[in-house]
């Protein structure tokens, strides 16, 4: 069952919270290397928190952090 308090956004508005484009975001869909996604009702949606803790996967200290380099490559750091 869905969590009632949950926020859902639709692809743009997700690529907008991430300052990505939509298509970005779509290819990171597809290579599995976006945030966690769900499909209603034939839509793809993104729970808020769900984007907040995909971002916070890629923050880093310096390019000398090995979570750098492991972002850089999942496209989650310009």
């Amino acid at each position: 069952m869905l969590n009632e308090t949950t926020r859902y956004v639709r692809t743009h508005e997700a690529a907008q919270l991430l300052s990505l484009s939509a298509r970005t975001l779509e290819k990171y869909r597809c290579h599995g290397t976006g945030p966690v996604f769900r499909k209603l009702g034939g839509r793809v949606v993104y729970a808020l928190d769900d984007l907040e803790a995909w971002a916070a996967q890629s923050a880093c200290n310096s390019t000398s952090d090995p979570r750098y380099d492991a972002a850089r490559l999942a496209g989650r750091v310009r």
